[in-house]
């Protein structure tokens, strides 16, 4: 018996063209946002612990603004939208994996048909005089990474056992997930990590390309 395809998706630089919180930090600009993306690069603290820092750096006074920003500087990948058909004409599990942020993950997903959950994303407060972000979706005892939302905690839920499971991604909040599964398509820092460890990946540019691999192999 096949088992189920299942596939986890990034959103930012994955789904958009470009990295939303790296647009909204280069638009608005805090002092000291670039200093914390090195010091996330380079390790010296964890991913949730930047993120946190990073909107931590903004007021919410200027909350509609980030907002209006964050949602209109959107570019969503071509044939994201087929895609999203594509995965429910095939019966084929699509969960969206997200390391950014509700306020704008969830309005530029509302047009396509995607359950609420089946999204996974850090979430946000506007209650203090900073943006703070919330993160119902931590590490499992597994993962000591201290990811904010952890990818392979989701992945795992998914036993290889039943599920052929997906990753599609572009950064560095993928790699830890693309070592767990059968099939890796990457393209930006994934596909640099991808070929320092020798995995095997698909290069993509668009979802048309995910679409005919996924044509082209057979389900396992």
């Amino acid at each position: 018996m096949s088992k189920e395809r299942i596939i986890f998706c990034d959103f930012d630089g994955t789904i958009t063209v470009n990295d939303n919180i790296v647009a909204i930090m280069k638009h608005f600009n805090p002092p000291g946002w670039d200093a914390i993306v090195e010091q996330i690069l380079s390790k010296k603290i964890s991913i949730k612990q930047g993120v946190g820092a990073m909107f931590a750096l903004l007021p919410t006074s200027r909350r509609e603004e980030i907002i209006d920003y964050a949602i209109s500087n959107a570019v969503i990948r071509d044939g994201f939208k087929e895609f999203v058909d594509y995965c429910q004409v095939n019966g084929i599990k699509l969960l969206i994996t997200s390391g950014g942020i509700d306020f704008f993950i969830y309005p530029l997903l509302k047009p396509f048909p995607i359950s609420v959950d089946h999204i996974y994303c850090n979430a946000s407060s506007f209650e203090g005089s900073t943006i703070e972000i919330l993160w119902p979706n931590r590490c499992d005892e597994h993962c000591t990474t201290d990811c904010g939302m952890c990818k392979t905690s989701i992945i795992r839920s998914y036993p290889a056992e039943k599920y052929e499971r997906i990753i599609i991604g572009d950064s560095i909040t993928d790699f830890e997930g693309a070592k767990l599964v059968d099939t890796i398509f990457a393209r930006a820092h994934l596909i640099d990590m991808c070929e320092q460890l020798n995995y095997p990946y698909y290069a993509f540019d668009t979802f048309f390309d995910i679409m005919k691999q996924l044509e082209a192999e057979p389900v396992i």
